[in-house]
């Protein structure tokens, strides 16, 4: 078996923080519903980060930066990716609509796309809706979107966390929107 050496974090050439707020974007942005948990919320900065999206809305009942609870999580990326607070989804949702996003409530629901059947046009703008850890997200704001993706799962839970759910589908969607960095 060959050999790999572990590499170290000098060697990875990350871009700071200055270069990263002036990188192109991925024409993503991530809609938290109500979202209670503030290690969830800080891993989903972190998520962002990684793969550059445009911003993160936090609405409702979700915290905000800064928090001790958030950076645990978020290693910092609460102060590189951009975020809004709208206290309600629904407003969050029109404004992002109007704006040109195609807005997906990620639920299952009936009518879903599943994920690895979703085909996006990487000459338009999307948003994506992760919901509470309890409830999901809202009815009157899966009414609201343009449609709702899932995804599939073939065990017998059939719920995942919101910040694994934030990692699958942020990394589906970079690789169907991503012209390369």
């Amino acid at each position: 078996m060959k050999e790999m050496r572990k590499l170290k974090i000098t060697e990875l050439n990350r871009m700071d923080a200055n270069d990263f707020k002036a990188s192109d974007k991925l024409p993503l942005v991530v809609v938290l519903d109500n979202v209670r948990s503030l290690h969830n919320i800080g891993s989903v900065f972190r998520t962002s980060d990684a793969f550059r999206v445009e911003c993160i809305y936090l609405c409702g009942i979700t915290a905000i930066p800064p928090q001790p609870e958030i950076h645990k999580t978020a290693l910092g990326a609460e102060n590189t990716v951009d975020w809004v607070y709208e206290q309600d989804t629904i407003k969050a949702v029109d404004k992002l609509k109007s704006e040109g996003y195609t807005v997906y409530s990620i639920e299952q629901a009936e009518g879903s796309i599943m994920l690895n059947d979703l085909q996006l046009d990487t000459t338009k703008k999307y948003a994506v809706v992760l919901g509470n850890e309890v409830k999901g997200v809202q009815q009157e704001v899966i009414n609201n979107s343009d449609g709702c993706i899932e995804i599939p799962q073939y065990g017998t839970k059939h719920s995942l966390n919101v910040s694994v759910t934030a990692g699958i589908v942020i990394w589906d969607l970079f690789n169907k929107l991503s012209t390369g960095f």
